[in-house]
């Protein structure tokens, strides 16, 4: 991604943030392992339609800050970082699109702050009462209690050449970069903070219905998340309701099917939402 990223103080750490276009503005949120750089595709297209695209590392990842200790990756923590980016910029209300983690950030930042965001589109998670409700997704979730354990969780994800993450990411082509940025000191484990600080709270809070309209995007391919889980998550919004499924593409949407999410999020991000079931 030949983009340049610039750091910006808020919430008392250093994100790096891209910020890419003139016009209407998007916020796309990323997830575990990733940084903005799983953006790269969407960036280009969308600030190329009339699109300004923020993009943060968010904490913890890129050439964000990562502080030490799980109690700094709170989800509060995490939606502060995003709300005082906002406001950082001038930004009362805009689109956002999440995927993975970024995805958990969104529903909840929609729930908290729905004055704030003006449409969601969840990639690949669902509401997290409907990601915990699902028998299916409670079998895919295996590996996200396997990195409760610290110390121990670090070991094996990074030990023989980084075995067991290459095997969980079936050795994406995005594998290598992931390996260089959570090699560097402390970057796995404030990955795994992430889930450490806030799993078992997706798995026990009771998260209200959302109220903005959402688009719920998932992927055939997706061995993580389960179908049944996002299309449980009509029953969480309030708001107009879309689903698609795209048929073939792993976990990774935004880098393996671009063309495919940037027609289906230019649609969305132009249209005036209205409940309907696409699949």
């Amino acid at each position: 991604m030949n983009l340049k990223g610039q750091k910006i103080s808020v919430n008392n750490i250093n994100l790096n943030v891209f910020i890419e276009g003139k016009g209407r503005p998007v916020i796309l949120l990323h997830g575990f392992p990733d940084s903005a750089r799983v953006w790269r595709n969407q960036i280009t297209f969308l600030t190329g339609h009339g699109f300004q695209v923020i993009v943060p590392d968010l904490r913890g990842f890129g050439d964000s800050d990562a502080p030490p200790g799980k109690e700094n990756y709170t989800l509060e923590n995490i939606i502060g970082d995003v709300t005082a980016l906002m406001d950082l910029l001038g930004i009362n209300q805009v689109p956002v699109v999440g995927h993975d983690w970024g995805a958990v950030i969104g529903w909840i930042l929609a729930i908290r702050h729905p004055e704030r965001v003006e449409r969601y589109v969840a990639i690949s998670v669902g509401h997290p009462r409907a990601y915990r409700s699902d028998f299916i997704q409670k079998l895919r979730s295996w590996y996200a209690v396997l990195f409760q354990i610290p110390f121990l969780s670090e070991l094996g994800i990074s030990a023989i050449d980084w075995f067991l993450l290459r095997k969980l990411t079936g050795n994406h082509a995005e594998t290598n970069n992931w390996i260089s940025d959570l090699s560097r000191n402390g970057r796995l484990t404030a990955g795994l903070n992430w889930y450490r600080a806030n799993f078992s709270r997706i798995l026990s809070e009771d998260f209200p219905n959302v109220k903005v309209p959402v688009f719920g995007i998932w992927s055939s391919g997706d061995i993580f998340l389960s179908r049944g889980q996002m299309l449980k998550s009509a029953a969480y919004v309030d708001g107009p309701w879309r689903y698609d499924m795209i048929d073939g593409a792993s976990h990774w949407i935004p880098l393996d099917v671009p063309e495919r999410l940037n027609h289906l999020l230019l649609e969305y991000l132009e249209s005036v939402p209205s409940s309907s079931n696409i699949s």
